[in-house]
């Protein structure tokens, strides 16, 4: 099971190269954000008028944070600032983002490697040590040793001992922890808030966690607040974290997605074969198949804002969108409008 949860987590990581999660679409602006690019097969960036500001050059390249950005050069992860230049050279055999001044760095493989944190000039604060560990977040990170999960400060210091069988990172002042087969809540000093009684559950996002009851298959999902009382009742078959007062829900009967309001009122009927959390005011949905479908852009009243024509999309995040056509990536602002046509 613990392997599993390891994978699911390498699973997710991986992902993130070409889809921006929520977790970090969330954090603050910049005032003048960059957007990764392809061209023949190397990676650059551009502003948001569509303006090469880094010549494309590397193998892969992610988002900045912090004034820091990760890319891979030869198989090994480094990263440069925002002129392009390596300021922390290649030499990791996986990286992440810097949140709160710190980044988590891999060395060996996924399986066997250890993890520690670096600071913005590369020098190692926290030495590789840890089965796993998770970003910063409200001061402290979840950490993995010998398949128990506990918490970390900046020092490196343990703040919470290992205990859990999964914990995740803090949000709102509290942080999901798995003992046994349920799931729980706990906050910074390691006091348990809601005890572990829920099958599945996720982080607070606007004040409310969503939880399921039952299992995996026939198990429904409801919310909690931070008391742990249940303020809309488990009944749909998979919902999303609320985003700017919405959270999507799934049906099972029409195998549709659609969206509930914070009482659970369905206020987006299920009609969308797919679709994302809002963010800046929209979400991305689909219609049609897997092969054939197409994504657009919906507002939080409903209403197609950006038609149904791409053969992939992205969320919105500072202001543009990645989008497919055919297998040519571009950008759009919250027009439609390319800022840089799709290429390949």
């Amino acid at each position: 099971m613990k392997r599993y949860i390891k994978l699911i987590l390498v699973i997710m990581f991986m992902g993130l190269s070409f889809v921006q999660l929520k977790a970090l679409s969330n954090k603050p602006q910049d005032p003048n954000p960059y957007f990764v690019i392809k061209v023949k097969d190397k990676y650059g960036y551009i502003d948001k008028t569509g303006k090469v500001v880094i010549k494309p050059q590397f193998d892969e390249a992610w988002r900045f944070f912090e004034g820091r950005a990760r890319v891979k050069i030869g198989g090994k992860c480094g990263y440069i600032d925002k002129t392009g230049k390596v300021v922390i050279n290649p030499q990791f055999d996986e990286a992440w983002v810097f949140s709160e001044g710190l980044a988590r760095v891999r060395i060996g493989d996924w399986e066997t490697g250890q993890w520690g944190y670096i600071d913005t000039i590369g020098k190692y604060v926290i030495e590789p040590q840890f089965n796993y560990a998770d970003d910063f977040s409200e001061g402290l990170a979840s950490i993995e040793i010998e398949d128990q999960w506990g918490y970390i400060d900046k020092s490196g210091k343990v703040i919470i001992k290992p205990q859990y069988d999964y914990a995740s990172s803090f949000s709102e002042g509290l942080a999901k922890v798995q003992i046994g087969d349920k799931y729980g809540y706990i906050d910074t000093t390691g006091k348990v808030v809601i005890e572990p009684q829920f099958d599945d559950a996720e982080d607070f996002s606007e004040g409310l966690a969503k939880v399921r009851i039952g299992d995996w298959k026939t198990g429904k999902w409801g919310y909690i607040n931070k008391m742990g009382e249940i303020v809309i009742n488990p009944q749909f078959d998979e919902v999303d974290d609320f985003s700017e007062g919405l959270a999507r829900i799934y049906d099972l009967l029409t195998r549709k997605y659609g969206y509930i309001d914070k009482t659970g009122m369905i206020v987006i009927n299920p009609q969308f074969d797919d679709a994302s959390y809002f963010s800046e005011g929209l979400a991305k949905v689909k219609i049609g198949d897997s092969e054939t479908g197409k994504w657009g852009y919906i507002d939080t009243t409903g209403n197609v804002v950006i038609k149904l024509q791409f053969d992939g999309a992205d969320i919105f995040s500072e202001g543009r969108a990645r989008v497919e056509i055919g297998d040519k990536w571009g950008y759009i602002d919250k027009t439609g409008k390319y800022i840089w046509k799709p290429t390949k």
